[in-house]
């Protein structure tokens, strides 16, 4: 097993935000209910970066902030229709996701 941390997103529709997280290729892992009809938590991946998605109340607050490091930012711009900033770091762009959780995207610029 490898040590991860993983980030805890709160989402009201855990498969609508499955859905606006496929945009960024990540693809759903699994998905757990204690009971039908109960809240879901849901991993999904891109590669070796995961999210847990959670309709918990209590797991996470909304405007959550998340960093990802990716290789191509041109690709996820594109996808949503914005232009990467130029920062001494990155090339990178900041998205909401449908619950109003934060993502900034980058491409390092080394």
């Amino acid at each position: 097993m490898n040590e991860a941390v993983i980030p805890i997103l709160r989402v009201a529709d855990a498969a609508e935000a499955v859905r606006w997280y496929e945009r960024l290729g990540f693809t759903k892992q699994w998905e757990h209910r204690f009971e039908p009809g109960f809240p879901a938590f849901v991993e999904v991946a891109r590669g070796k970066v995961a999210l847990f998605l959670s309709e918990h109340t209590g797991d996470a607050r909304p405007d959550t902030l998340v960093y990802l490091r990716v290789r191509d930012i041109d690709a996820i711009a594109k996808e949503f229709g914005v232009e990467p900033e130029e920062m001494p770091w990155a090339r990178e762009i900041e998205l909401k996701d449908i619950d109003g959780n934060r993502l900034r995207i980058g491409t390092p610029t080394d």
